[in-house]
């Protein structure tokens, strides 16, 4: 698609919006019409997630398809109730009125997308988007190409490109789109391309979802599992090849259970993976070189406990597990964003803070205990997008729950009733009934009203 065919698209877009024509069971339609279609291309949505980063087709059903269908099927379900004015109370100062909420689309909505999860980070804003009755331009990341084009066959498939459509290409192409003007727009991605993109958006005062990272600390108080904590953080960090906006960075585990910890961890990492985790069909791949290279040399003067081979004609790291490395080192001051997992010790909890306070507010937070006390400690005294208790990654599975981060890790939510609210203006709308009025409302105001000022402030 050339720009003068994408501007066409985009106006085509705007006008639809404008016309107000998508009505709540056309909406619903479509969304059955996106379901069936997954299903019936599953088979070419696996090949592409294989191509793009060798994943195992069973990692790609839970990770990523899975949870676009519970998506579409949720949406099916409660729309027509999500959709209706809701009534709200009103005040005295009004009185008698009525008072509601109307949910209307924002209109034309970008949505650009990373290439970790290709297709479940792409399909999952696009269904509120849509189901809040928005028009959608996705861009989705060049640099998982066989997803890309999976995905625009699909959604050209099933949506006119008035509703959604999908624009490939590079830097540029996404360069032009954020020069458009739009009513929202989604980005889910790195912080650093998350301020540019703030900054195209403000340009225009146009609201925005960041969907962001950073370095999402674990903390493992002593007294627990540690079997079990080893298997849920080893799951948590190298599925997708550690390529997850929401896997534990780093783990800060208290001194005590310290070695018993990565003994287990490693454990753990051979039983997933096998002896030669190359060879294993459960294992992924980094993306492309360049991000390989970049773990590669966040590695440089680390101490190695376990792991670190490396194969750059196969794009593969080795799961590896560093250990005390140094708090102003690269490896914890970026998010490393690969299969890389730093262990530090703490004695007191005041180490567990100072080791935390070293970066930007995280988008997911670990804690391992049986103490609630520690635990409760932890949760009030850290910002962070969302926590998860003896366990990893698995709050964004609940669509109950938002999705979101703050500071350096994001703005805005989604997820499930929250996406539709995400991509939902409530316009407010009062009724005013006219058989009764409060004089004192009107001019001439009256020179004595302190009995009028008793009565409103007592209410």
């Amino acid at each position: 698609m050339d720009y003068k065919d994408l501007d066409t698209v985009i106006e085509s877009q705007v006008k639809f919006v404008k016309e107000n024509s998508n009505s709540i069971s056309n909406r619903v339609n479509i969304l059955n019409s996106l379901l069936l279609a997954i299903k019936h291309n599953e088979s070419k949505i696996y090949r592409a997630l294989k191509e793009d980063l060798n994943k195992h087709e069973f990692e790609s059903f839970l990770t990523e398809i899975l949870l676009v269908k519970k998506e579409i099927k949720l949406f099916i379900r409660k729309l027509k109730n999500w959709s209706k004015k809701k009534r709200v109370k009103g005040s005295i100062l009004n009185f008698p009125s009525q008072n509601y909420l109307i949910p209307e689309p924002y209109g034309n909505v970008l949505i650009i997308t990373p290439w970790n999860y290709p297709f479940q980070l792409s399909l999952t804003p696009l269904i509120g988007a849509i189901a809040a009755g928005n028009a959608v331009v996705i861009k989705p990341s060049e640099l998982a190409p066989s997803t890309s084009r999976v995905l625009k066959e699909l959604i050209d498939s099933v949506f006119p490109m008035n509703i959604a459509t999908v624009v490939e290409g590079d830097a540029n192409v996404a360069k032009y789109l954020l020069d458009k003007k739009w009513d929202y727009i989604f980005f889910t991605g790195s912080t650093r391309i998350g301020k540019i993109i703030a900054e195209k958006a403000a340009k225009n005062l146009t609201p925005i979802t960041l969907e962001l990272g950073g370095k999402s600390p674990c903390i493992v108080d002593s007294g627990v599992n540690i079997d079990k904590v080893a298997k849920r953080i080893v799951s948590g960090k190298f599925v997708n090849c550690g390529q997850t906006c929401i896997a534990p960075d780093y783990i800060v585990v208290n001194q005590h259970i310290k070695s018993n910890l990565v003994s287990a961890i490693k454990e753990n990492i051979i039983k997933t993976f096998g002896n030669s985790p190359i060879d294993s069909e459960s294992y992924g791949r980094i993306i492309n070189i360049d991000n390989l290279n970049r773990i590669k040399n966040v590695l440089k003067n680390q101490k190695v406990e376990f792991g670190s081979k490396i194969s750059s004609d196969r794009l593969y790291i080795e799961p590896t597990i560093i250990i005390d490395p140094d708090m102003n080192s690269e490896i914890m001051n970026e998010e490393i964003f690969g299969p890389i997992l730093p262990i530090l010790s703490y004695e007191n909890e005041s180490e567990i803070k100072d080791i935390i306070n070293n970066n930007p507010t995280p988008l997911a937070f670990y804690i391992f205990s049986k103490n609630q006390k520690f635990i409760d400690n932890l949760i009030e005294n850290n910002k962070f997008g969302g926590c998860v208790v003896n366990d990893t990654l698995i709050h964004y599975i609940n669509p109950n729950l938002p999705f979101g981060g703050i500071g350096d890790s994001g703005m805005g939510a989604y997820r499930g009733k929250f996406s539709f609210d995400t991509f939902s203006h409530l316009k407010p709308v009062l009724r005013k009934k006219s058989m009764i009025d409060l004089p004192f409302r009107y001019g001439p105001y009256p020179k004595s009203f302190n009995f009028i000022r008793k009565m409103l402030d007592k209410i």
